[in-house]
């Protein structure tokens, strides 16, 4: 720890210790002897320190030009840009997947942040004749104020700038929390945005814990809008804490996303779809693939394939360039994959590869486990219903079509959902008929972009979606603007008569 750099919060401008004189440490989940950085342990009086800030920013960030606010954001998309090796490297070191994934996750917070430069030039409005004579009507967009972020480990700069991003160009300024296990990709974030001009105060940004600090990131009334991505059982006692005041909340949370492999299927894509799907990333995603369905008539050989080309899966160090999968985030996540391994055993699932915790040698300092899939899983066994956020696959089978969309929804959650087909017609019935916020037609669960609405249903979500120009409706609010030029009182509804 001696020898590990520390990182401050970023309050005001200023890289400043937090007010409790405490620090944590960040070790590399491939291998816990590498202490990555040394971040502050930070409490209220730090995010009331950092809202004081971002409500005082305000007051002049709101009157900059979106325009000009877009210029600053396309300066800082271009930086990312130019250092985007660098910052994956650093990714991988402290969230632990593999490099050419990292480098999609500074690719993803890139193309958001370019594309939300742009939006300065189109906040579009509309306008629209008025029912009286000599008179204008227009709609506008007006920014809220402070936002507070909470944002996860497992996209440690991607789900920073789908939040950021949109609220800073519609005049928003902003304190987030990084996950204790990756404070360090944003911390980069934070001195890209200081470095390429965005005014002191703006963006701010204190690590720590969410138990210590959720509270004062919620209740503080300037806070108007908070965004969380999580589990669905803090994303309700979010929910509960914006409700008082009406602030807005948009929140991300839970998936147990289902691929559903029809009979006509092309197999082999079918595989590749699956094996990217539950074991990208780990299994650690949001959207992972966690169910397959799969026609009981190409089941078998499925099934084959499956064991065959998962339990061949490079798993090891993410900066290893061959390396396919990575470790899990800590030894918290590890144990409860392993346990619901167990939990799949004992209800009945027949495990088929995987489900061991990998050790020895190079894998001895990291949180490895192998490549999961269990067959002859039923819809009341818990690996069925439960998020596992894991690398471990459950596959069961179906007759008819109408059954495959029935388990298909079969789910508290509704994040995302494919089908592998060459029917067009079936592949609209499923897309009509799986209930999801996301849905894809002969490609993985996963491989959302930016320019699409990002978010899912029922207890995946409250209703709003990130990304493309749908979040700017979270970050902002409609005015409605009437400008009567008669010279004369004009009373709509009435006059009109």
């Amino acid at each position: 720890m001696a020898d590990a750099k520390v990182y401050k919060n970023f309050i005001n401008g200023q890289w400043v210790e937090s007010a409790s004189g405490k620090t944590f440490e960040n070790r590399n989940p491939a291998n816990t002897d590498e202490v990555v950085g040394v971040f502050q342990k930070s409490t209220a009086e730090d995010v009331k320190n950092a809202i004081d800030s971002a409500a005082e920013a305000y007051k002049k960030w709101r009157l900059v030009p979106a325009p000009k606010r877009g210029e600053i954001l396309y300066n800082v998309a271009a930086r990312l840009l130019r250092d985007k090796e660098a910052l994956s490297r650093d990714m991988t070191r402290e969230m632990g997947k593999a490099i050419a994934e990292t480098r999609g996750d500074v690719q993803e917070a890139i193309d958001m942040t370019f594309y939300m430069a742009g939006e300065g030039r189109r906040q579009f409005g509309m306008t629209t004749p008025s029912e009286m004579q000599n008179k204008f009507n227009m709609t506008v967009r007006q920014p809220l104020g402070v936002c507070s972020f909470i944002t996860p480990w497992n996209f440690p700069m991607a789900i920073p700038s789908w939040k950021m991003m949109p609220a800073l160009i519609c005049g928003n300024t902003l304190v987030i929390k990084p996950a204790t296990d990756t404070p360090l990709s944003v911390a980069n974030l934070m001195k890209v945005c200081e470095e390429e001009g965005i005014p002191p105060g703006v963006v701010n940004m204190v690590t720590g814990s969410g138990g210590a600090l959720g509270d004062a990131l919620i209740n503080d009334d300037r806070v108007r809008v908070v965004s969380f991505t999580g589990s669905t059982e803090i994303g309700r006692k979010v929910s509960e804490g914006c409700a008082p005041n009406f602030k807005h909340s948009c929140l991300e949370m839970g998936g147990k996303n289902v691929q559903i492999v029809c009979e006509d299927a092309k197999l082999e894509l079918a595989v590749e779809g699956a094996l990217w799907g539950a074991f990208g990333t780990s299994g650690q995603r949001c959207t992972a693939t966690s169910r397959i369905v799969c026609h009981k008539d190409v089941h078998d050989k499925f099934v084959k394939m499956m064991v065959d080309r998962a339990s061949k899966l490079k798993v090891g160090d993410g900066l290893d360039e061959s390396v396919q999968m990575g470790p899990l985030i800590n030894q918290g996540q590890l144990d409860t994959v392993l346990s619901y391994v167990k939990i799949g055993k004992e209800g009945g699932a027949k495990m088929v590869t995987g489900g061991e915790q990998l050790t020895g040698g190079k894998y001895d300092k990291g949180f490895f486990v192998q490549p999961t899939i269990f067959t002859d899983v039923t819809r009341d066994m818990r690996i069925w219903k439960e998020e596992i956020f894991g690398p471990v696959l459950s596959i069961t089978t179906y007759s008819d079509f109408d059954e495959a969309i029935e388990l298909a929804n079969d789910t508290i959650y509704g994040l995302s959902a494919s089908i592998y087909t060459q029917d067009i017609n079936r592949a609209y019935r499923a897309m009509r008929d799986v209930y999801t916020g996301i849905f894809y037609v002969n490609a993985p669960t996963i491989g959302a972009e930016t320019h699409l609405p990002f978010g899912g249903t029922k207890e995946t979500g409250n209703g709003h979606r990130e990304a493309a120009t749908a979040t700017l409706d979270v970050y902002s609010e409609w005015k409605s603007v009437y400008v009567d030029f008669s010279g004369r009182i004009q009373r709509a509804q009435i006059d009109n008569q």
